[in-house]
């Protein structure tokens, strides 16, 4: 059972010890373990604690198996569902650590109230969906769902807990006896825990048959019907009454209230089918039912749950009276009377066999035309990703040559162009096929727009301003410019006429979901922010529609003065969305289609592999997480790497035990880790506040508290330390000079214990200069310049004084020294290149080469995105989720006329 049930056989106390963790208050007992609310006194947390039981901890085999499948589990994160922070033990006992969660179970709110009000079950319903959906898409099934393991916070947020322990303590074997699964196997003190899993049983589950999220999809099904009637689907005095209605019998459906839509009374018989190939197949299909449910107008229902029809006699009958009144009256008002609104449909395209959504963090995956007649979008397919052109009106979408690659696309005001982003360059095409045609540069996509007036938005990286080219290419220009403690624009949008643009506005911190919307008049700079948000886009109809939370938000907006006219409102709940970029995935065409892809704010997963220097991959055993910034230690044995989620901190991964720990824990944000030479400890920089503006170090073992080294009230990060450990480069964002290099001196005689150092400049200039990196003798200092109008890898000597190199000649980021000091690597686009460096008598370097190529993540300008092992030969990189994942959406959510939809819900200002 979940945490809130009643306590029973609880073995520890409050005061009790186990570890680091001390028992506060026991929460409740069930079939896989006692649950107690405990204190983590390293981490100075609140914790749910879940002792195993004592037979299965002695079993080795068993425990072995269950320690795999937890940590499987514990790499599910979603809003929804209740982390697993963890597997440990103290002595002989073991026992999980989990996120405690506030609030009633499901099961104690239907006891206590009784049945839950339509809509408030439907949002909940959604809130349940939405987890099953997540795990689904990780191959996880959580065979264990009851009402009495899903609790409401107090806020209404809804966390499903246990969340795939049913088959961690099971094990894989299958067996023919239900009874065998861990919430039945209690003694006969759990009657009570023994009905309320069986009830929720599916029937191939009572049946002892394999299971698949099939399962899990019954069990929603009775979920939902008990929220909606206060009882459960399928009764009985006990276990074998209980599994023989499960199996022959069908629930009470006079029993649901009278205001439950049409559509969901369809819904439940659909999940509740008991042979499962007729049962809904994934839960994301339920999520959008449920969702379209409660935006549509109520419908009345009889009272055994039909919907009110007319006879075809009867309509027959009614039409012929009613045609002489109408051909009488009719005429004579004809031109008074105003046209009526389009109906506003909704659909789902699929898309075709082995084919996926990809670039969902680059910006949106699927756009629609200006005219609404066709559908761009990325997917990959056979390992191919690539765009891909639909006209709505058919089945079929057919590839767009030379866009290979390609991510973010847009079209032209015309619809007759397709812009893009692919292998660091900005490019368009045109829908009728050709060649690509390259319109500049831009490392990291993330974002464009088309103007009626001949002008391409683009953001080109992660860290600038906006820049702007002509639709026929050329040299870029600035478009806006970085405000005091920004670090970055991005998802710019041309209002009409072109001569204002929509963009969003992020503070550091790689998490783009609390971004400032924020709108600016081309010709004289003058900018005006809005409202917290991201993704905005101007809705002919009036309005203005942005991204908070993965929920569209609209209000009514004025483009000619523009300000806003009214309150925003949310219009759409579930959509896909990322937090690092804040890309998120919705377009809507002049003439009022949507299209969406149905999700919730989510993190960029990634995994560590190791990649020679052929391009052979091997996945590291490391869980995926939203990783950024790996860096190996001296010794090449950890990683120290960020990992940007709900939380943004450091952490550090021990490659030979293949163990994930926390390393930071002191303020909301934490970053972009870099060794000191003798592994002894980690610069990093952090902030209680939202931007990141102070670089700090700590031992790498974790004792001791941090210290200051460098603060400014512009974001600086640090980037690489001398060999001698006694100079850190690290860069800064200046809005008046953009980025700059700096260099701090560890052996400042004035800067006592806990004092700042001094910094001293060493380049700064109107252009970006980023990514220093120390040469392995300290005599040298490769970096990144976008002088030229492109970012190109440089190399000066340091101090200086002396001239510079520019060592890459076709574009490159991210450059890394090779610690034997006689090879540079730097990436540029999707390509790992390597080039040979002489030092003495003089500084020569050779021809740049290509090593390998592949869909690693880049992240431009700010940081290097990965890192060579001490003997140069293998490279740590970070592999996207959905190159390597076969849970990327599928599915596009197409609303046509939903300006009409859109008006009604949020009339547009005078």
């Amino acid at each position: 059972m979940g945490w809130g049930g009643e306590a029973r056989d609880l073995l520890l106390n409050a005061g009790s010890k186990l570890g680091s963790y001390e028992i506060t208050g026991a929460i409740g007992a069930g079939g896989m373990g006692e649950v107690y609310q405990a204190h983590d006194t390293k981490l100075g947390r609140e914790v749910a604690i879940k002792v195993l039981p004592g037979a299965f901890a002695d079993d080795p085999e068993r425990l072995a198996r269950f320690q795999r499948e937890a940590k499987m589990l514990a790499a599910l994160n979603h809003p929804n569902i209740a982390i697993i922070h963890g597997l440990e033990h103290s002595e002989s006992t073991h026992f999980l650590i989990m996120e405690l969660v506030s609030g009633e179970t499901l099961a104690e709110r239907i006891k206590r109230e009784g049945p839950v009000p339509v809509e408030e079950a439907l949002k909940i319903a959604v809130q349940i969906a939405e987890a099953l959906e997540a795990a689904h898409e990780k191959g996880i099934v959580h065979r264990d769902l009851k009402p009495a393991n899903v609790k409401v916070t107090p806020e209404g947020k809804v966390k499903v807990l246990d969340f795939g322990l049913a088959k961690a303590f099971a094990g894989d074997s299958a067996s023919s006896d239900p009874s065998e699964s861990p919430t039945l196997s209690r003694a006969a003190t759990m009657q009570g825990v023994i009905l309320g899993t069986a009830a929720y049983m599916s029937p191939e589950q009572a049946r002892g048959k394999a299971i698949d999220k099939r399962t899990d999809i019954w069990a929603f099904g009775c979920v939902l019907y008990e929220m909606l009637t206060g009882k459960a689907a399928f009764d009985g005095e006990d276990i074998t009454e209980i599994l023989a209605a499960v199996v022959k019998t069908e629930p009470n459906w006079q029993a649901l209230p009278s205001k439950t839509p049409a559509r969901i009374r369809d819904l439940l018989r659909r999940c509740l089918q008991k042979d499962k190939t007729l049962r809904m197949q994934a839960s994301g299909d339920a999520r959008i039912e449920i969702q379209e449910a409660l935006a549509a107008p109520i419908e009345r229902v009889t009272v055994d749950g039909s919907r009110l029809r007319w006879t075809w006699r009867e309509v027959a009958i009614f039409s012929v009276a009613a045609v002489a009144l109408l051909t009488i009256g009719g005429i004579a008002v004809w031109n008074l009377k105003p046209a009526p609104p389009r109906p506003v449909t909704r659909t789902v395209i699929n898309l075709p066999p082995g084919q996926q959504l990809a670039g969902l963090g680059s910006g949106p995956a699927a756009v629609l035309s200006p005219d609404g007649t066709h559908l761009a979008y990325v997917a990959t397919q056979g390992g191919k990703q690539q765009l891909y052109l639909r006209a709505l009106d058919s089945l079929e979408a057919r590839p767009i040559p030379g866009t290979e690659g390609g991510v973010n696309p847009f079209f032209s005001p015309d619809g007759q162009w397709v812009g893009f982003f692919a292998g660091g360059k900005l490019k368009k095409v045109s829908v009728y096929g050709g060649a690509a045609i390259i319109l500049g540069d831009a490392q990291v996509p993330l974002g464009a727009s088309w103007s009626s007036q001949g002008t391409i938005a683009f953001a080109s990286s992660a860290n600038v301003s906006l820049q702007q080219v002509p639709e026929a290419g050329g040299a870029p220009q600035p478009l806006t410019r970085l405000e005091k403690g920004e670090f970055g624009h991005r998802w710019p949008e041309f209002l009409p006429g072109g001569k204002a643009v929509l963009f969003a506005a992020g503070a550091a911190g790689l998490n783009f979901t609390n971004a400032q919307v924020a709108v600016q008049l081309v010709a004289t700079g003058e900018r005006r922010n809005l409202i917290q948000g991201t993704g905005p886009r101007y809705a002919p109809s009036g309005h203005l529609v942005y991204v908070q939370g993965g929920s569209l938000m609209a209000m009514p907006f004025d483009p000619q003065r523009l300000t806003d006219t009214g309150t925003p409102v949310p219009v759409v709940e579930g959509v896909l969305q990322s937090t690092s970029s804040g890309a998120a995935q919705y377009s809507f065409s002049a003439t009022g289609s949507l299209v969406y892809v149905s999700g919730a704010v989510q993190a960029t997963q990634s995994r560590l592999v190791w990649v020679s220097r052929n391009g052979t991959e091997q996945p590291l055993a490391a869980p995926a997480h939203a990783y950024v910034g790996p860096r190996l230690s001296p010794d090449g044995r950890r990683v120290a790497v960020g990992i940007v989620e709900q939380e943004t901190q450091v952490w550090l991964y021990d490659l030979s035990r293949d163990t994930l720990t926390r390393f930071t824990f002191e303020g909301t944000v934490n970053l972009n880790p870099a060794w000191t030479p003798d592994g002894k400890r980690i610069a990093f920089n952090s902030s209680k506040e939202a931007a990141l503006a102070n670089i700090v170090w700590q031992l790498a073992d974790g004792s001791g508290g941090r210290e200051r080294l460098a603060t400014s009230e512009y974001v600086q990060v640090p980037m690489s330390w001398s060999p001698d450990g006694q100079l850190l480069a690290f860069i800064e964002l200046d809005p008046t000079t953009s980025l700059d290099i700096w260099v701090l001196r560890m052996g400042d005689p004035s800067a006592g214990s806990g004092q700042v150092r001094k910094a001293q400049s060493f380049l700064q200039t109107p252009f970006n200069e980023s990514v220093p990196a120390f040469s392995p003798d300290g005599h040298w200092l490769a970096y990144i310049s976008d002088e030229s109008g492109r970012y190109e890898i440089y190399v000066q000597p340091y101090p200086g004084p002396g001239g510079k190199w520019q060592i890459s000649t076709d574009g490159g980021t991210e450059p890394v020294w090779n610690r034997n000091g006689r090879e540079l690597f730097y990436r540029s686009g999707n390509k790992m290149m390597a080039v040979d460096i002489a030092t003495k008598p003089g500084f020569a370097a050779g021809k740049p080469r290509m090593l390998f190529e592949g869909p690693y993540r880049p992240t431009g300008s700010t940081i290097q995105n990965y890192d060579v092992s001490p003997d140069g030969q293998r490279f740590l990189m970070l592999k996207s989720g959905e190159e390597n994942s076969s849970s990327a959406p599928t599915q596009i959510v197409v609303v046509q006329n939903w300006f009409e939809e859109l008006k009604r819900r949020v009339p547009p200002g005078k």
